[in-house]
């Protein structure tokens, strides 16, 4: 078992609830979140340790110099605030729930069509589809402050800075604003072209906030760089693949099972560009975690990826942070 492995000291007791038929699983909130990716040729000037906008700097109860000079893509990852009820202390990508005021409303769109990504998404209909992807995009400039988006089918915003943009990446994480409604304000077309889907993978049945995750692959646009924004996390980095999940396989790293595995799975590409030509042969099959007895123990298992299988006691001991 890896040492990294993102697992509360509640979960026995909820496993053993839901095997008894005494905790009733609750909905997953459909959610989106993005890997964004940038070459190191891309790489700006260096930043303090920590700080967004650094070339590869990842931290863990201080700073962690890592390489900048990776022969792939380095991946824009955020360490969620202990002080969070899910995941906290985890790094992550930029990533929130669906908005349903972004389902049905006409927006400037480019790239594959709307029936196509709700194939691609496996959902029914083309407003749950735009809905996904809107919220990828805005979850990725809410926390990161890059925007998948420009005035015209080709071309992207080149600078998010500004106190007017700011604003209205305010209003979009308090809610006052709605995606739909800011891409229409700002005369953007929304860049689906620039997305990828990747995985897919849905919350354990007895954890008590769940959610219905897509993963997508982008790259950094040229001339936009992440900000530390985010009042979710308390450390933003930029780090290869490899190497994040080579720190989770040491512990040092704390991370979920989707993050993980979607990291292995972008370690091989040479460029981001790779990676995002690359999508399209992904498994997006949904990932849900297992929960089974097996003699006197639980087994918790996530179908395909035998490495974050766990053994629960059904008795006597119980579980604890990994």
């Amino acid at each position: 078992m890896s040492q990294g492995q993102w697992y509360p000291p509640e979960w026995p007791d909820r496993i053993r609830a839901l095997a008894a038929g005494e905790l009733a699983a609750v909905a997953p909130r459909r959610a989106a979140t993005v890997m964004l990716l940038r070459d190191p040729a891309a790489a700006g000037p260096p930043g303090p340790p920590g700080v967004a906008g650094s070339p590869g700097v990842a931290g863990v109860a201080g700073a962690v110099g890592v390489e900048g000079t990776a022969d792939g893509p380095v991946v824009h990852m955020l360490r969620r605030r202990t002080s969070m009820a899910f995941a906290g202390g985890a790094y992550a990508y930029p990533g929130g729930g669906v908005d349903p005021r972004d389902d049905d409303r006409l927006i400037g769109w480019a790239g594959p069509a709307l029936e196509v990504w709700a194939a691609r998404l496996g959902v029914e209909t083309v407003t749950e589809a735009q809905a996904i992807v809107c919220a990828a995009v805005r979850e990725t400039f809410e926390e990161s402050g890059v925007l998948l988006a420009g005035p015209t089918a080709g071309s992207v915003v080149s600078d998010t800075t500004g106190a007017d943009w700011e604003a209205d990446r305010e209003a979009l994480v308090a809610r006052d604003l709605s995606f739909a409604e800011f891409l229409d304000r700002r005369g953007l077309v929304l860049r689906s072209d620039l997305l990828g889907a990747w995985a897919r993978w849905i919350t354990p049945e007895f954890e008590p906030k769940r959610y219905d995750t897509w993963f997508f692959v982008a790259a950094l646009p040229a001339g936009q760089r992440t900000r530390a924004v985010s009042t979710e996390a308390d450390r933003t980095v930029w780090i290869a693949p490899a190497e994040a999940a080579r720190r989770y396989d040491l512990g040092e790293l704390l991370m979920m099972p989707p993050t993980v595995s979607t990291l292995r799975t972008l370690a091989p590409y040479g460029t981001a560009a790779e990676a995002l030509g690359a999508a399209d042969a992904q498994d997006m099959t949904p990932v849900l975690a297992q929960a089974r007895l097996e003699g006197d123990e639980l087994v918790l298992s996530w179908p395909g990826h035998d490495e974050f299988t766990k053994h629960v006691p059904t008795a006597g001991e119980r579980g604890g942070p990994a």
